[in-house]
């Protein structure tokens, strides 16, 4: 029996690291992309000669390196006060101190000008994988991302 389950084990092994997705888990967050809405989990392919946005394995849109104009990124911080009120109910000096956190969301735009296709789209990414989606968008795009809270904006 054990001789069984280690050979059994022994093929599923192997099988399982060749089919890892080398992917990100990204949340679109709007933009110029037809038929896709706020909110909708993507995954992001960054390949060597262009970056591919996957719905349910269906390409939603492939955006070639070389026409990126591009990559901006940027922060959003807020309180956690609707976890706190719900928490302070329960328990008050909890829910107090939980009013003084702060959540960070991570953005990341990108604009693209390809012969008569252009277009553009922020993305949100998870707060593990924000570096590495950002330093492989600069690599195979060759443009450096922008930090969009240090940008001014004219009225």
């Amino acid at each position: 029996m054990k001789r069984i389950l280690a050979a059994v084990l022994c093929m599923l092994v192997p099988t399982a690291v060749f089919a890892a997705d080398n992917g990100y888990k990204v949340a679109y967050d709007g933009g110029s992309v037809p038929d896709l809405k706020a909110g909708v989990d993507l995954k992001l392919y960054i390949e060597p000669n262009q970056i591919r946005l996957v719905r349910d394995k269906t390409d939603v849109v492939t955006i070639p390196a070389s026409a990126v104009t591009e990559i901006s990124y940027g922060q959003d911080v807020h309180r956690r006060v609707g976890a706190a009120i719900g928490i302070g109910v329960v328990t008050l000096g909890v829910g107090a101190l939980m009013a003084l956190t702060k959540s960070k969301k991570h953005f990341i735009g990108l604009t693209w000008a390809n012969a008569d296709q252009k277009g553009g789209l922020a993305i949100q990414c998870d707060k593990n994988d924000y570096r590495g989606v950002l330093t492989g968008l600069e690599g195979v795009t060759g443009k450096k991302a922008l930090d969009s809270a240090a940008l001014t904006v004219k009225n």
